[in-house]
This record gives C-alpha cells, structure tokens and sequence, in this order.
C-alpha cells in the first residue's frame, strides 16, 4: 500500500506555470498580478453533511472544488490558486485517482493551479482553500444592496435539492427530472464568467449554498435593508408528465431554501435591467428578477403570492447546527 507521501506524488502532482514554487516544499509561493487584490476563501466537505458516501469521486472532485470557485465568482473575483486537504478512511487508490480526475477537471476549466496541501488518515472530510485576484475596489460583496435595487438569480435554484430527495428516496421525480436534478447536485457550475460580468453592475452578490432565501438574507443583514421576493418571479422548474400538487410544494420549498445550487443572487439598480439582459444572453445563462429590496428590518425576507399577500415560510436555508439539534 502506497504511503502518504506516494498517493500525493501519484494523484496530486501537477505543473503549475502560475506559481512561482508549487507542491512539494514547505509553502508554494504565488505572485498575484501586478495592482490586483487577493480573495481567498475556503471550505469544508464532509462525508454524510455535505455529500452521500457513496457519492461518484469523479463527481466529488468536481464538486470539491466548483463549491470553493462558486465563493470566487460571487465576488466577481478570477480564480488562480487552490490547495487542497483531506482526511481519508483508506488508501484505495481507484477511488482517490477517481477523485483526483474530476478535480483536476474543474481545475482545467476554470484555470486554476493545484499548489499545495495535505492528507491524513480519519473519517472522510475534504477541505478546500482558493485564491483568486480581482482589481481593487471593484469586489462584489454583500453589503452594496439599497432600497429601490432588483433582486436577480442566475439559473435554477432548486434541481440540486430535489436531487438529493431523489437520491435519499423521498420523491420519485418525472422524467426529465433526475437527470437534470441529480447533476445539478453532484456536479454544480461555478458561475465564474457571470460574476465577472456583474462587476460594475451589480451592487450585491453571494452564492447560494444554504437557500435562497437564506442567503439573500445575508445580503439584507449585511446591507441593512429587507427583501421582498415575488412567487410569480421566481425562475420555472421543469416539468414533467406527473406535475402533481405535493412535487409542486416540494420544488417550491427547495427552490427557496434548498440551497446546494451555487448560483448567484444578486442586486442590482433598476437602470441595469438591460445591462443585465444582455450579460444572461452573452453567457446563455437565464437571469431572473425576483423582487425587490425594500425598507424594513435588517436581514428580512418575505415572500408573496400573486396576490401580493405574504406568504408565511418560516425554513429559509440550511444552517449546520440547527439542523443537527434538530436530527
């Protein structure tokens, strides 16, 4: 059985022109360009919370690394760098040349080197730090939103948590569901290209990882205004042969509070609408205006009917310790 060492020599080691010293010392060294300021952000996937174990490694790599990217690309940032650390149960080699390959995948796509990390034996937990480069005072960030500004999603919130219903056997989607669902949930797109684009245009952002609603209200609270989300705005789900009443509610609860989906929620004046417009037919990407940001209590987020009546939906996003409280 190879050592530590060896896995990483194996699975890990890659060129990395970006880098002035990649893996294999005790640092790597990085040169950001020249007048750029550096975003760095990291996350923690952990087997059985944010992943089934029995989840595709090549999806996993995928995954590992398109959630970090997603912090990236709701600040507008361009991604350079990442390490990576996991802890593994065992040295299974097919599984971890599976997870490196769909690693290493999403790394080509979205340009970034692999420049360093670790790995230790334990329970299975994956653990991501990227770096990316944006010019300075241009970031997107949470707390730019003001009253009066749209309220925008990239798009279709939802398919990852219904993806996970699937998988956990809680519903039977229709076709053309669990296809569409279940990728969305094992191998999400890193909205890179659109943060990017909203740089100058858009006056908020964040991704959504724990819902909808919930992270829109990290946008409120940061920003010190409340939110006002329309039912009739909100993007279409696909629909299949069995559109019954209960799917129906449950595409509604995962799109607002699902969370997993990693697209953005942004805001923005409303003089950017064709701007706007024309950033969601440059990346063929659907854009959609699903409200408002109003006056009223820091960090709110009603939701109406098209009756224009709130509509009480007290779940608003995932939050780790709760849920656990609660399980």
């Amino acid at each position: 059985m190879p050592g530590e060492f060896a896995l990483i020599d194996r699975y890990f080691a890659r060129p990395t022109p970006s880098a002035v010293l990649g893996p294999g010392d005790d640092c790597a060294l990085l040169q950001p360009s020249a007048s750029k300021q550096l975003a760095v952000t990291t996350d923690m996937l952990v087997a059985g919370t944010h992943f089934l174990p029995d989840t595709d490694p090549r999806n996993l790599g995928w995954k590992a690394l398109a959630v970090n990217l997603s912090d990236l690309a709701a600040m507008g940032a361009q991604p350079r760098w990442v390490t990576l650390a996991g802890a593994l149960p065992a040295a299974d080699e097919a599984w971890i040349a599976a997870f490196a390959e769909g690693f290493f995948a999403c790394a080509a796509e979205y340009g970034v080197d692999v420049v360093g990390g670790d790995t230790t034996k334990g329970p299975l937990n994956l653990c991501i730090t990227a770096l990316g480069e944006v010019e300075p005072g241009r970031a997107l960030r949470r707390d730019g939103a003001q009253v009066g500004d749209q309220i925008w999603v990239s798009g279709r919130p939802g398919l990852a948590a219904l993806g996970l219903a699937q998988l956990q056997g809680r519903v039977e989607l229709p076709e053309p569901w669990p296809r569409l669902c279940v990728g969305a949930l094992e191998k999400p797109r890193p909205r890179v290209a659109l943060g990017q684009a909203l740089v100058g245009v858009a006056s908020a952002a964040i991704d959504v990882s724990d819902g909808l609603l919930g992270d829109l209200g990290h946008i409120c609270e940061r920003s010190g205004c409340a939110a006002a989300v329309r039912l009739v705005q909100l993007p279409h789900l696909p629909k299949g042969e069995s559109y019954n009443a209960d799917l129906r509610r449950l595409a509604l609860e995962c799109q607002l509070a699902g969370g997993d989906d990693y697209e953005l929620v942004f805001t923005a004046r409303p003089e950017q609408h064709l701007a706007i417009g024309k950033i969601a037919a440059q990346l063929e990407l659907p854009l959609w205006c699903i409200g408002e940001m109003v006056d009223g209590e820091a960090g709110a987020v009603t939701v109406f009917d098209p009756d224009d009546k709130a509509v009480d939906f007290s779940f608003k996003g995932y939050d780790h310790f709760e849920q656990a409280a609660q399980s």
